[in-house]
């Protein structure tokens, strides 16, 4: 194995130092890019899509449960497997509170091909909450691209989606797919790839961090269970 090399503290504190302006590069052209994605025209949704889920049927508008906007984890988990995919679960497995989201107004579910008979067991023996539908009876995944035709045969891939709600207009604003993903998981990380963002006022374009009109930043920031949803 190699192992990194051992120099003194001073040598170490050097080569932090300049590592750090790198990071601190990369930040400021991360914020650059998010306030870019911010900026991506949207699509409204016309088609009507019908879920099956815990509490029977459900349209695209349901899984909002009222939110402005709505986060959709595209889980593999075709309808002849009998568990879902390993990668998707470790992905679920570290998603954190979703109070935490919530309270800015997002919701968050996950979408699978499979019937939802099979996701119920899985969900029960991963231990999972959140919210979990299957899209069986739709097209979404394929038109979400997310269930691609390959030489005659259906495969999956992972990803996630974004959507945004204005009344009963629901509007598809972001979609990223296998690596695309690798850096998600946190409330901040998944805001990032939403329309409203994280909602602070330092966050471009202007005038969207007042758009649930609560305090921002760390004023906004509760225990996950002292949130009002």
């Amino acid at each position: 194995m190699s192992l990194p090399e051992i120099v003194s503290r001073h040598e170490w504190r050097a080569a932090r130092e300049a590592l750090l302006a790198k990071e601190k590069a990369a930040t400021r052209a991360r914020d650059a890019l998010n306030a870019e994605r911010r900026g991506l025209p949207m699509v409204e949704i016309d088609k009507e899509y019908v879920f099956e889920g815990g509490d029977g049927k459900a349209t695209l508008l349901d899984l909002f449960e009222g939110r402005q906007q709505l986060i959709v984890y595209h889980f593999m988990f075709a309808p002849e497997w009998d568990a879902g995919c390993r990668s998707c679960s470790a992905f679920l497995d570290q998603i954190g509170h979703l109070a935490h989201l919530r309270a800015r107004g997002t919701s968050f579910a996950a979408v699978s091909r499979a019937p939802y008979p099979k996701i119920l067991p899985f969900k029960a023996r991963m231990g999972w909450t959140l919210p979990w539908y299957s899209s069986y009876i739709t097209d979404f995944n394929e038109d979400f691209e997310v269930t691609l035709e390959h030489e005659g045969e259906l495969t999956e891939r992972p990803g996630l989606s974004c959507f945004l709600r204005e009344r009963d207009r629901v509007f598809h604003t972001y979609s990223t797919y296998e690596r695309g993903l690798d850096c998600l998981g946190s409330t901040t990380s998944l805001l990032d790839l939403t329309a409203l963002g994280r909602q602070e006022e330092w966050e471009e374009p202007a005038g969207r961090a007042s758009a649930l009109g609560a305090p921002m930043g760390s004023e906004r920031l509760r225990y996950h269970d002292e949130y009002e949803d």
